[in-house]
């Protein structure tokens, strides 16, 4: 398959919905040629604001410029755009439901060399629990420009959790994002795999993977991990009757979680989780690390042999 950076992507979009939306301005923190909004800024340089190494305040003026009228994108990598923000998000951003969008790269352990500092696995989590937020996470390019232009179209306080990596292009021209809705991307009748970002493709090989054990895997894209599809999440429950959740980011308070969170309250069954296990994540090559924190296509298949083996 074809691989394409999601933050590529987010760059090439905002570009071009900024030549549709005059009202959007992009703020940068010293990560532009990174993030790629360097590409909405050589043609909107007028538009476009490099706050420095200076996240909290970048934040702070996003707040100010949306209560100005403005559409406004800012952008840094996920560890330093949801941690060092936090603060500014809650109070400034989301308290006051301003016309705010953290499109944050370099997201997950994908991140490589640069190591658990720069490695966010815990920013879905802080970005979910607040209200007044939305949360998208992209299997590929294709479905995070359809959610770039969604969120230029619709005011609230977004965060887009952006990869640094290359993904596999799943979907063609015909995609359509819907917030709150998921997509399933493989029917199957024994198990359902939700996962998110770059762990969908992932999913679809384990799914190949446990079709050769005779199980027939469903895989359900749920990049809106905020508003959530809890309708899918539990007719999948009901009709599999087992689940896993896939995902590059902590077990504690992300996908896993919401997934959870609905189905003890709608159609508890058997459920195993894929993801970080309370750990922070370390230097090393992306595809070293998706094996050496167990996010791989046998990972996951053996949590689906599990869960169903607990029906």
């Amino acid at each position: 398959m074809e691989k394409i950076a999601t933050r590529k992507a987010y760059g090439e979009t905002l570009k071009a919905v900024g030549k549709e939306h005059p009202e959007i301005v992009v703020l940068d923190a010293d990560l532009s040629k990174s993030t790629k909004t360097n590409i909405f800024a050589q043609e909107f340089p007028d538009r476009f604001f490099d706050m420095g190494i200076a996240e909290s305040n970048m934040a702070a003026a996003a707040a100010g410029l949306a209560i100005g009228g403005q559409t406004v994108f800012m952008s840094s990598f996920a560890v330093f755009a949801t941690g060092r923000c936090f603060e500014i998000i809650r109070n400034s951003i989301c308290y006051p439901n301003l016309n705010v969008k953290i499109a944050a790269t370099h997201a997950g352990i994908t991140v490589g060399e640069d190591g658990g500092s720069h490695q966010s696995v815990e920013d879905i989590a802080l970005m979910r629990v607040l209200p007044n937020m939305s949360v998208y996470v992209p299997a590929d390019a294709v479905e995070t420009a359809c959610m770039v232009r969604y969120m230029a179209e619709h005011d609230g306080p977004t965060y887009l959790r952006l990869g640094r990596s290359g993904q596999p292009v799943l979907f063609d021209d015909s995609y359509q994002f819907e917030p709150g809705k998921f997509h399933v991307v493989k029917d199957g009748k024994d198990v359902a795999i939700f996962a998110c970002g770059l762990m969908v493709s992932v999913a679809l090989e384990a799914a190949e993977l446990l079709k050769e054990a005779g199980i027939d895997a469903a895989v359900i894209n749920a990049s809106s991990v905020k508003p959530f599809d809890k309708e899918t999440t539990a007719a999948y429950a009901e009709k599999c009757g087992a689940v896993v959740t896939v995902e590059e980011h902590s077990i504690f308070g992300g996908l896993g979680s919401a997934v959870a969170e609905v189905l003890v309250q709608t159609k508890p069954c058997p459920m195993e989780m894929v993801g970080i296990k309370d750990q922070f994540g370390q230097s090393g090559k992306p595809a070293d690390l998706l094996k050496h924190y167990g996010l791989t296509a046998d990972a996951i298949a053996s949590a689906a042999k599990k869960a169903v083996e607990r029906k």
